[in-house]
């Protein structure tokens, strides 16, 4: 049986919408960093594009599952310097790994603070591989909303406001630019009625290329 191209006007709701017509951004091999704050979609986001097998899922490096891997899903670690510095570790691992490899990796974490950033984009020049951002910036009351739902017991409302806010000072597009990023591009979701299927089907990766080239 033919498959019905997902913006064929003979699927289900009719025809496509003008965004489903627009060529997908094609994403270069290199460091892949996600930008938003908690519940803002990024694990569903990458969730989808692993779905859709535009990536693999050993090139999504996630430290929240790095840190369930180490400590448990439900543990707290009794010294947090020492087990972020075990998670943080093990995560630089796993991406240059990919990086020496010459594949993409997508680094999974709120990366709001130019700190934060600072450390990954070193493992890229290390590489010399390009840094693509991608963010996520849904408003404070759609995180909230998504916070609540989700109803995380590990963060507070506050929580969630504050790194909103440091993401809207830190995380500008030019200033993503300034860090060394090559492309900085927006991720739409839940604010303008896409979803995390529809966002991952505006993007495509480059396939894997030869080491030391």
């Amino acid at each position: 049986m033919a498959l019905v191209p997902e913006n064929s006007p003979d699927r289900a709701g009719g025809h496509p919408r003008s965004h489903d017509l627009t060529p997908p951004i094609r994403i270069a091999v290199g460091l892949v960093v996600l930008v938003g704050p908690p519940a803002s979609g990024k694990t569903s986001f990458v969730r989808a594009l692993v779905e859709r097998r535009q990536i693999d899922v050993e090139a999504v490096v996630s430290s929240d599952e790095i840190r369930a891997e180490l400590f448990g899903a439900s543990a707290e670690p009794a010294d947090s310097d020492a087990a972020d510095a075990r998670i943080f570790e093990e995560r630089d691992r796993r991406i240059v790994a990919r990086l020496a490899a010459g594949r993409s990796v997508i680094a999974e974490s709120t990366n709001v603070t130019p700190q934060a950033r600072e450390r990954l984009i070193a493992l890229a020049r290390s590489f010399d591989a390009p840094v693509t951002v991608l963010r996520l910036a849904p408003d404070v009351a759609g995180l909230l909303q998504q916070y609540a739902e989700r109803g995380r017991t590990d963060l507070t409302a506050a929580d969630v406001r504050a790194y909103a806010a440091v993401m809207s000072r830190d995380a500008g597009a030019d200033r993503l630019r300034s860090e060394g990023a090559v492309a900085v591009h927006d991720v739409p979701g839940r604010r303008q009625s896409v979803t995390p299927a529809e966002a991952a089907a505006r993007f495509t990766f480059a396939p894997c290329r030869p080491p030391g080239r």
